[in-house]
């Protein structure tokens, strides 16, 4: 019994001290409302943004911040009021970049500057030889190495100019290829800084699951500088996107130690405790007003803020639906990793076979060795090719069967004219035949007009005349030649049709 209690002891101890151990290296996060904006009604009805700034040709709205407008050369930023008042921060950013071309340009960047870049600058829309951490989501290719859209890293001590001709390879610290243009929902990225440790995760936008993150870069030993200012910059060039800012969450990162040390102290939660009562107060006088202007609408009933049992079984039902969708999908990853390790396997074992050697013709291989199987690539090549042959032999039967049918239809036409006579005067023969009795008018005409002008003047010149005979003769001969000449032609066609 005695033991027993000493065990008990030993393992409540240990328990104890591996919780305290976990404590001490578990981060707090601050949600810092100060340093960030959201939808709904992100920007007032003035079209300000509380607690930051914006300028150039940047356009805040109520669902989104573009900051920079399809449209040729355009720059815009916003910028942060004040400086944090926090040593390690996070900083959840969901964009759209987005546009009609194959590529876009120029690209989007998140700022942590000592001092508040411009908003029409140089680089990406914000100031050049800036002092502090850019994290550049470039969308064009300016060295022609077909690495973009690409995300970089980049720290500067106000004395360096950006690199634009080697899109700043030259000067990042890290880097990932990723593609962040037109996806079918909104490209997260988190940038976490913490002690000195910069680590910058991206979502890339093809599932609406917030979990479905990557890691882009881990980098150790950063330092900035304190008391920074937040920004997002964007910019176009030759090719336009819109570069469309949904959410910028910012939250302090503490030590549970250093949490505990900055709670607010009593003069401080008076001021807030009110802030809070004349907000209410303000909220109640707006919604008076609100009711005296619309008298006709009803206020909602309590009810309708809370679910109903069936529609609780519905969600209920849903995220069940949602959970097993996620364990097939964890299921089917691990099944493609079996597959791809056991086609591994069997190609080490087939270069194991090859490198052996192959089995001379007429023995049999022995029974320990291994023999080489039909690997899926070959049952699929085998499968296609004998639907190629499948579709050629029905097209062949296809075109066998339409022969038949014009052959049986040729037959039938010479069963009904037993003598397959040629029928010598035709269309073309009968059109023939006028051509050459207007021929023949027109000739005649001819005649008579020249042997009227023979009686007015009968007086012939000095040269050798021909008679009227010899050219109608003539006439007569070349036509009767045209004729001939058509009708063996058409006699020929007709010939030549007949086996067709």
């Amino acid at each position: 019994m005695e033991k027993l209690f000493s065990c008990n002891y030993i393992l409540a101890f240990v328990l104890l001290s591996l919780s305290n151990f976990i404590s001490a290296y578990l981060v707090h996060k601050k949600f810092e409302y100060k340093y960030s904006f959201k939808p709904p009604y992100l920007a007032q009805k003035d079209g300000s943004v509380p607690f930051w700034e914006y300028g150039g040709n940047a356009i805040a709205s109520s669902e989104n911040v573009r900051i920079a407008p399809s449209l040729r050369s355009q720059k815009g930023a916003i910028w942060t009021k004040q400086p944090i008042n926090f040593g390690w921060w996070e900083v959840d950013i969901a964009f759209r970049v987005t546009g009609r071309g194959r590529i876009g340009a120029d690209g989007l960047a998140f700022w942590y500057t000592q001092n508040k870049g411009a908003y029409d600058g140089d680089v990406f829309g914000s100031s050049d030889k800036w002092n502090g951490l850019g994290v550049i989501f470039d969308s064009f290719d300016n060295d022609n190495k077909h690495n973009n859209p690409y995300i970089m890293a980049v720290i500067n001590d106000g004395t360096k100019e950006f690199d634009h001709q080697n899109d700043g390879t030259t000067q990042q610290l890290a880097g990932c290829l990723r593609d962040f243009r037109n996806k079918p929902f909104p490209t997260r990225a988190k940038i976490e800084y913490y002690q000195n440790t910069l680590t910058i995760l991206f979502h890339n936008g093809m599932t609406n699951n917030d979990n479905d993150y990557e890691i882009c870069m881990h980098i150790e030993n950063v330092v900035l500088p304190k008391g920074g200012y937040f920004g997002i910059s964007a910019a176009t060039g030759g090719l336009a996107d819109d570069h469309d800012v949904i959410h910028f969450l910012t939250y302090s990162l503490h030590q549970p130690g250093q949490a505990e040390q900055n709670q607010v102290t009593g003069e401080e939660q008076q001021r807030l405790q009110q802030e809070y009562q004349d907000y209410q107060k303000k909220l109640e006088q707006q919604k008076a007003e609100y009711q005296k202007e619309h008298p006709d609408e009803k206020e909602h009933e309590v009810e309708d803020w809370y679910e109903s049992d069936s529609q609780r079984e519905m969600r209920q039902i849903f995220e069940g639906i949602l959970q097993i969708y996620e364990y097939v999908k964890d299921l089917g990853k691990k099944l493609d990793e079996v597959v791809g390790r056991q086609e591994r396997t069997m190609s080490l074992i087939s270069q194991g076979v090859a490198v052996q050697g192959g089995v001379p013709s007429g023995q049999v291989p022995s029974q320990g060795g291994f023999s080489d199987t039909i690997r899926r690539h070959e049952v699929d090549a085998v499968f296609n090719n004998q639907n190629q042959i499948l579709n050629a032999a029905r097209e062949i039967k296809q075109f066998a069967m339409d022969l038949k049918q014009k052959t049986d239809t040729i037959i039938n036409n010479q069963a009904k004219q037993p003598t397959a006579q040629v029928q010598s005067v035709g269309y073309d023969t009968q059109s023939i035949i006028s051509e050459m009795r207007d021929g023949l008018n027109f000739v005649k005409q001819g005649v008579a007009q020249v042997s009227q002008k023979l009686q007015q003047n009968p007086n012939c010149p000095n040269v050798s005349c021909v008679s009227v005979t010899t050219v109608l003769v003539i006439s007569v001969l070349q036509l009767l030649i045209i004729l001939g000449y058509n009708i063996y032609r058409d006699s020929r066609d007709h010939q030549a049709k007949k086996f067709y």
